[in-house]
């Protein structure tokens, strides 16, 4: 009687349902022109990684060398790694071996705060804060900014960087993080939350951190040839594109031309309306350049509407292949988010205009009669806190700091924020590899405006709310837009609910999507 063989006996197929319940399946991905792309594909932060799951692969692929191969897309279809000394040496291995690294289509690049000056000063820092924070050890931090400008000094990212975009032969999306892990965010907490002022000693930024990552990797990029066609910066420093305006004009042309998706959140605010129109141009630059867009979103914080023109930032560039549109935080009037609607009405399928305030003299229902009636494709949009600016102002008045998510409600449409950082516990270790930035969003309970996931942001149809009318068959559906409560003053959160409803024509009381 033959031996039997078991696992070995078994289909690939069979082997891939096997490791499907240890990690996602890595050709699952979301459409570009659903709701949910944007928190699951693009901005979705990472979680703790599960060291189980990563040696589980790992274990799987010791087996035989046919486990091997059939496990590899699971190991490194999603790449994510750091901006540090042994984050770069694991790099540059996996992309010296072709068959691995042809299967990478996502690359996540995890940047921390740069100490930009202080260095050796950190030990006397930590002793000038107390006891409570002399368990933080200085030579950790010593090591990091050592590895930093060593990393800087000999340029030794950009090469490793290169060297993995043309090893990345199937890349097709490249993403920016922002990264602070334990130990900097408590260091970031001690010097801002103690009474004693701030040494100029030290000193932790983000603004040269992305500058520099933006750089390198869009000239890896360009020099590679990358067959890469989106690209998400969700937590992006507006001086850095007055740099890049700067640096890299050509560049940031040449790449534009091959992106189907842009996703773009600028997370500070310190001279925003300035900075961001000194980049108008850039602006003009990449959105000409990138006539192949089906995707596009261009954010700010909730705290500080941009206070520009819409076309300021998009010149009334018309894309044909355009699926889905969003804006966050933005001050208009209602005829600038007309004419844009207007100009892609038969082929948009999904907008968002998050947070965005109109000013004096403009109407949500005229916005949403002009969609209803005249967009053509449109399948769901999001009005998530939309107000009027007058109305936001005086919510603001008597708030000495305005932190985001203060005043923002909760939906159960699965959508992700743009917080102000991430936290990973731990040293500077390769811990960024089992991250999952791409796990399936959490449904919330809370359906209101003050909920536990007030700051959640993303692109798949809303879900149902307790609204004020029904427009099936059980009840008349509004007659106009005059008909939907619009008082010109302010959106509370039933209504704009009931607005997103109305306007692709579903019932807003019994539609169960």
């Amino acid at each position: 009687m033959p031996e039997s063989r078991g696992l070995l006996t078994l289909s690939n197929d069979l082997l891939k349902d096997v490791l499907d319940c240890i990690e996602a399946d890595p050709d699952r991905t979301v459409n570009i022109d659903r709701r949910a792309y944007l928190s699951v594909e693009s901005f979705r932060l990472p979680s703790l990684p599960e060291p189980s799951r990563a040696q589980d692969i790992g274990n799987f692929r010791l087996v035989c060398r046919r486990f091997a191969e059939i496990a590899i897309p699971y190991q490194f279809a999603k790449l994510a790694t750091r901006f540090s000394k042994s984050g770069l040496e694991r790099l540059d291995k996996i992309c010296s071996h072709s068959h691995l690294a042809k299967h990478t289509r996502k690359f996540s690049y995890l940047v921390p705060y740069f100490y930009v000056e202080g260095r050796e000063q950190i030990e006397q820092l930590l002793e000038s804060r107390g006891a409570r924070h002399r368990f933080l050890d200085p030579s950790l931090f010593r090591k990091k900014a050592d590895d930093q400008r060593r990393i800087l000094y000999t340029e030794e990212d950009a090469r490793i960087l290169g060297k993995a975009m043309a090893a990345f032969v199937s890349l097709q999306h490249v993403q920016i993080l922002r990264l602070q892990d334990e130990a900097d965010r408590m260091l970031l907490d001690m010097m801002e939350g103690s009474e004693l002022p701030r040494p100029a000693m030290l000193d932790l930024k983000w603004t040269p951190a992305c500058i520099h990552a933006t750089s390198t990797i869009a000239q890896a990029l360009l020099h590679s040839r990358s067959p890469f066609s989106r690209f998400s910066g969700p937590m992006m420093n507006s001086q850095s594109a007055l740099v890049i305006k700067d640096r890299i004009p050509q560049t940031v042309s040449l790449l534009a031309s091959r992106l189907t998706c842009l996703e773009l959140h600028f997370d500070d605010s310190e001279a925003l309306n300035e900075r961001m129109r000194a980049a108008s141009e850039l602006f003009k630059t990449v959105f000409m350049a990138a006539e192949n867009l089906q995707a596009v979103h261009v954010g700010f914080p909730s705290r500080s509407p941009l206070d520009l023109g819409l076309e300021e930032v998009f010149h009334g560039v018309q894309w044909e292949k355009l699926r889905a549109f969003g804006i966050q935080s933005w001050r208009l009037d209602a005829d600038e988010i007309v004419q844009l609607a207007r100009r892609h009405r038969t082929v948009l399928r999904g907008l968002r205009l998050r947070d965005v305030q109109l000013r004096e003299g403009s109407m949500w229902k005229d916005v949403l009669a002009m969609l209803r009636s005249e967009m053509e494709q449109l399948e769901w949009v999001s009005l998530r806190r939309v107000d009027y600016a007058k109305h936001f102002d005086e919510l603001w008045a008597d708030c000495m700091e305005i932190v985001d998510g203060s005043l923002e409600g909760s939906e159960s449409d699965n959508e992700d924020d743009f917080p102000a950082h991430f936290s990973v516990a731990g040293s500077d270790n390769d811990q960024e590899d089992g991250i999952d930035f791409d796990s399936e969003d959490d449904h919330s309970l809370a359906d209101t405006d003050q909920g536990p996931d007030a700051n959640e942001i993303a692109l798949s149809p809303n879900t149902t709310a307790s609204l004020p009318f029904c427009t099936c068959s059980r009840s008349s559906d509004p007659a106009s837009a005059d008909d939907l409560g619009d008082n010109g003053i302010f959106v509370f959160y039933q209504q704009r609910k009931m607005w997103e409803q109305w306007v692709i024509g579903r019932c807003p009381e019994h539609s169960c999507t």
